[in-house]
């Protein structure tokens, strides 16, 4: 999803908790690994990883100069014989410590397993962000959630997407005073038609 699409999306999401809730969630997000200086540790469920949101920090990261937003995807089913960048299994979780942002998104319960994996995560200082689930456990172990629960107006795929832009937002001081419409619509123009820096 381009940024012209997210625009539109955040258009039609306005006046709805929606684009709060995914800024406020973003922002801690943000906040924890740049504070930090990365350490970002992205993990789905056996039966739903997030390459997606994986895809989408690390064109963030490289869009907005915050290389800390880059993710490293902890797979349910990583082999050594994979790509190195796929090749990091859920021991990775276990080597979390303080310093470290753990994200785990499922549209589901994560289950046993992975929660204590989570668990020994956070109790080793990791930060631990939830997205997605209602799962009480998770919810309970998490630092800040954002549940997507079943039966709303937006889907999982769709909040990631403006939680990665949301993240990937370089937020200048508010200027003083009221700015003028036309200001806020030039501001808004110029990000849009922006092209993203230039990938080496």
């Amino acid at each position: 999803m381009d940024a012209v699409r997210v625009a539109l999306l955040r258009e039609v999401l306005a006046g709805t908790e929606w684009l709060g809730a995914t800024r406020r969630f973003a922002g801690v997000l943000r906040g924890s690994v740049v504070a930090h200086g990365g350490g970002l540790l992205l993990v789905g469920t056996p039966a739903y990883e997030p390459w997606h949101l994986a895809a989408h920090l690390v064109d963030e990261a490289a869009w907005s100069g915050t290389p800390e937003l880059t993710p490293t995807l902890v797979r349910h089913d990583a082999r050594p014989s994979d790509p190195a960048h796929l090749a990091v299994g859920l021991g990775r979780i276990e080597a979390a410590r303080r310093g470290e942002t753990l994200l785990v998104v499922s549209p589901e319960g994560p289950g046993d397993p992975l929660l204590e994996r989570v668990h020994e995560a956070r109790r080793a200082g990791a930060t631990v962000l939830s997205l997605g689930s209602e799962d009480r456990e998770l919810t309970s172990l998490a630092h800040e959630s954002l549940a997507v629960p079943d039966g709303t107006d937006l889907d999982l795929d769709t909040v990631q997407h403006l939680v990665s832009a949301a993240a990937g937002e370089n937020v200048l001081p508010a200027a003083r005073g009221r700015r003028r419409f036309r200001d806020r619509l030039s501001r808004l123009t110029d990000q849009l038609t922006a092209p993203p820096p230039a990938r080496w």
